[in-house]
């Protein structure tokens, strides 16, 4: 009450504006204060790194540190180096490659190392090198079984290649490795926004390079798709990246943060803006991997730097099927249907519209005059008890598209072509499930994709936060791959809902769209949010409230019901999500660090 006092206060003595500003610096500093927090409590103990550097792995890969260097200031050079010697893994090399020019003033530094570690090794071109030209020749150095890639200016956790060999160790097959990371100051002191990232997400890396740092990739890996390349300069890890995942899907990304990121006034660390030819050439580069893989598209700038987004083409013109339950609630309806017709900017769908036990009489007026005027509407009786999932599997049969769009009667489009934009992306074969974003009627987010094991169960991600916030790391706005989607607002083509046997009739009322992707994603298909799709949801007016006993009690089953089915989601955690992050709060804050000290 005393905190709302005050920020109450603020606001009538400073206005909105500075009151955001004020609010702002006071989040960012709770953020640090937690990341301290954190940090002090997860990090390896002395008794703990000493127990790695003695540890002998069945496996015990030689691991080649690619290092460009670039008239780098004597301390970050040095910086760097000693955070390579720091490692509790020992089987490593360092291959520097010095593309400052004849008169670089870091060579004698280079040589100084090399002399004092036969590990260190250095070419010096004589004559300045672009950044792909430069890491290729520290690529030529290299005799690893495994390539790690670093900036010159960076640091590395000391357990960042043990805990690598460690997941290397694990019984799976793999070929790339990315960590998670955060940035460190000019003084090499302050750790803060650290990135706690998904496991692979082929539809994120399509929208930006949230991979980063650290990466780790087998060396065949490399000579398979030869090095990075000098016409991406700026974007050449992106591009690299994009390549590796067309010859291999053997990648794993460790949730531990275990590259630092240097920020000073010339590092892209400070802002992917400060650098915009960078940001123009991943657009390139990503135009250039759908081009190879025959992909019908095209990459296209956001008004957010280093944010992409790929516009599929329609591949044909496939019928849709609009499918939505309905209880009275005319004026819901009427809205809905009125904003498919103005803003679906597609003409091949047909509306079913499932009527379900109205009571009032106008409801039934509007159904004649909405089949007398239009065409494309059907209305389907289902007179026997509300079951979201029965009703839905029974409207299915009653579809002529190949694909079917569920969709509340309370869903209002804002976006343009929201159709079109949505079956563009469901029409390619490896995505199974297509979501979108809503609103709440003020303006804050309703949904933009599940969390699973939120609450306990599982929730929508980002809810509450305002309309045009980027949320964590952009997620928001950048089209990625979910465990799952809302079925407010849910398309899938027809033989997909077939196949998985449609939804689950035990889920009467909750979690059947989450059980539903799920199956949908244990057929190896994508679930996509796409937030190129984006309506208003009133949010369940038809339906009633979960706050008397008799729906608390068929939640609670519901929920026991979901928990059972998909217990290893539940227990391992959303792989589209990161185990550094609460499942107390939808917006990707960090969870409350570990009791026990060590990883």
């Amino acid at each position: 009450m005393i905190e709302k006092n005050r920020a109450l206060e603020y606001y009538q003595k400073y206005g909105l504006k500075n009151f955001i500003k004020h609010s702002v610096k006071k989040f960012l500093c709770l953020e640090q204060r937690e990341y301290q927090k954190y940090r002090k409590d997860t990090l390896p103990s002395m008794e703990m790194l000493e127990c790695q550097r003695e540890k002998i792995f069945p496996y015990m890969p030689k691991i080649s540190i690619v290092v460009p260097l670039y008239r780098t200031p004597e301390k970050y050079l040095c910086d760097m180096i000693d955070s390579v010697y720091s490692q509790t893994y020992q089987n490593w090399e360092l291959c520097l490659s010095d593309g400052s020019g004849e008169d670089s003033d870091i060579w004698n530094i280079v040589e100084k190392y090399r002399g004092t570690d036969k590990r260190i090794k250095a070419i010096n071109s004589k004559k300045q090198l672009c950044i792909a030209e430069n890491t290729n020749r520290a690529v030529e150095l290299c005799t690893g079984d495994f390539i790690a890639f670093m900036d010159h200016d960076d640091l590395l956790s000391e357990d960042a290649l043990f805990r690598c060999v460690e997941y290397l160790n694990g019984g799976k097959v793999i070929e790339l490795i990315y960590t998670d990371e955060d940035k460190v100051s000019d003084n090499g002191k302050n750790f803060f926004q650290p990135h706690f990232k998904s496991d692979f997400n082929k539809d994120l890396l399509l929208s930006m390079n949230y991979i980063c740092h650290l990466v780790v990739v087998k060396k065949e890996i490399l000579q398979k798709i030869g090095g990075f390349r000098k016409e991406y300069d700026g974007a050449q890890d992106y591009d690299f990246l994009l390549r590796c995942i067309e010859v291999t899907d053997k990648i794993v990304h460790i949730p531990y943060v275990l590259y630092h990121w240097r920020v000073h006034d010339n590092s892209t660390a400070k802002g992917v803006d400060r650098k915009n030819f960078a940001t123009e050439a991943g657009r390139k580069a990503l135009q250039d991997y759908c081009d190879r893989n025959n992909i019908q598209a095209k990459a296209e700038n956001t008004i957010y730097s280093g944010i992409y987004r790929i516009r599929y083409l329609l591949k044909e013109k496939s019928k849709v099927s609009i499918i939505i339950p309905n209880k009275d609630h005319k004026e819901d309806l009427e809205l809905c249907i009125s904003s498919i017709q103005k803003k679906a900017g597609y003409d091949c769908y047909e509306i079913i519209v499932i009527e379900n036990n109205s009571e009032d009489e106008e409801t039934f007026l509007y159904y004649e005059t909405l089949e007398k005027e239009n065409d494309r509407v059907k209305i389907i009786y289902w007179e026997k008890e509300f079951n979201f999932s029965t009703i839905n599997n029974w409207g299915t049969k009653y579809a002529d598209g190949e694909y079917l769009l569920f969709l509340n009667n309370d869903v209002e489009w804002i976006s343009e072509d929201f159709l079109k934009e949505m079956l563009s992306t469901a029409q390619r074969r490896e995505v199974g499930v297509v979501g979108g974003l809503l609103y709440f009627p003020d303006d804050t987010v309703q949904h933009a994709g599940v969390i699973i094991g939120y609450s306990g169960i599982a929730g929508h991600a980002f809810i509450g936060q305002l309309r045009g916030e980027q949320g964590y790391f952009s997620r928001i706005v950048c089209m990625q791959d979910y465990s799952a989607v809302t079925a407010a607002c849910l398309m899938v083509r027809k033989d997909v809902f077939i196949e998985v046997n449609g939804f689950d009739e035990n889920f009467k009322v909750a979690f059947n769209d989450i059980d539903f992707c799920l199956k949908v994603r244990e057929t190896g298909r994508l679930v996509v949010y796409n937030p190129y799709i984006y309506a208003y949801h009133y949010e369940s007016k038809t339906r009633g409230s979960d706050e008397d006993s008799i729906n608390k009690e068929r939640f609670e089953k519901e929920k026991n019901i979901l928990r059972k089915k998909w217990k290893k989601y539940i227990i391992n955690g959303d792989p589209y999500y990161n185990i550094n992050l609460t499942l107390k709060r939808p917006d990707f804050t960090i969870r409350n660090p570990h009791i026990k000290k060590g990883r």
